[in-house]
């Protein structure tokens, strides 16, 4: 058995139906977290989050006073898949407070914070109406997970009122669900740390204004292109693009396939390429992280028809760790594709 206590997570070793056995070794050669609201030892509460987008809102909250890992922070990484191993395993069992997507998204995380039934926990489809209870345990009851409406379109079920009962999970795209993750996280670390709690008030505040000029922005693009049309090779952002007023308008098999990891259906496929080749849509919208030989052909036809190209990621860019700063760049490229 192999013991980790620095060093860049190696996933794959080892399952976490697998864990048992390993964790209480690796928690004793690594150290563990008391629980008790003084983290790390040096002043800051030890934070572990299933992926760096959920690290950088609890970093912006937490400031000096948190010390923030994510178990996901690799855009290599693809959260459906990722295998846990016992340092993860470890890292959650001794930390002060975790933070996750859930709804499906980040299994592995659960599964571990199911282990950690003690640590303080916000989960962040829970700030979503339509999904699970928020009753600070971490613990909700997410949707099944949407593959389109019954035009044959890719996820685009409603989003008025941020109603999220129909499931997409990729909820750090929806603006006022990540500004409801920072006020949920600084009242959850103010339990942990009491002194604190102002402070985490008071910056989660500043974040939620940042964010605030965000959805300005999204207005803004909303004004200028609002019913424009785009393809997506996968629906991560597809809140941002519905509250934009854009339509996505990739077929509901070719998404479904995706979403899956199955064969794209070849009459799915061939309609995807018409949109794009025929100029139907004004821009694509590729997860880089999601790409496939379906997806490459869609992006081959886009190129090929001077449609542009826009990238989004599922994670942080490496070399970045603030969401503000983020999604203000998927905003610009978005906005300047539309402007053809």
């Amino acid at each position: 058995m192999r013991v980790r206590c620095s060093g860049a997570h190696s996933k794959g070793w080892l399952t976490v139906a697998a864990l048992g056995s390993a964790v209480a070794l690796t928690a004793t050669a690594c150290g563990s977290g008391n629980g008790a609201g003084d983290g790390d030892g040096d002043g800051g509460l030890a934070v572990v989050a299933s992926t760096n987008v959920w690290a950088s809102v609890v970093k912006a909250v937490g400031g000096p006073h948190v010390e923030v890992s994510s178990l996901i922070d690799d855009p290599s990484d693809d959260p459906h898949s990722y295998q846990a191993d016992a340092e993860d395993a470890a890292d959650v069992q001794s930390a002060d407070f975790l933070v996750s997507n859930g709804d499906g998204y980040d299994d592995f995380f659960t599964q571990l914070a199911d282990r950690a039934p003690d640590v303080p926990t916000v989960v962040a489809v829970d700030s979503a109406p339509g999904h699970g209870t928020d009753d600070g345990s971490g613990a909700h009851e997410g949707a099944e997970h949407g593959s389109g409406d019954e035009e044959g379109h890719g996820n685009q079920e409603s989003h008025a009122g941020h109603d999220h009962g129909s499931g997409n999970e990729h909820v750090w795209y929806d603006l006022p669900v990540v500004a409801a993750v920072a006020e949920r996280t600084a009242e959850r670390l103010g339990e942990v740390a009491p002194e604190q709690r102002d402070t985490f008030r008071r910056n989660a505040a500043a974040f939620t204004d940042r964010v605030d000029e965000l959805s300005t922005r999204v207005d803004g693009i909303a004004d200028e292109h609002g019913g424009a049309r785009v393809a997506a090779t996968a629906p991560v952002a597809h809140y941002l693009l519905a509250d934009a007023g854009i339509e996505d308008v990739t077929p509901r098999e070719f998404t479904a396939a995706i979403e899956n990891e199955t064969d794209v259906p070849v009459a799915a496929q061939q309609r995807m390429l018409e949109v794009v080749s025929e100029s139907e849509v004004g821009a694509v919208v590729r997860n880089v992280q999601t790409t496939s030989p379906a997806t490459g052909k869609i992006v081959e036809a886009a190129r090929g028809a001077g449609v542009p190209v826009v990238d989004v990621t599922e994670t942080l860019p490496e070399g970045e760790d603030d969401y503000i700063a983020w999604m203000e760049g998927q905003l610009d490229a978005l906005s300047r594709a539309l402007s053809g």
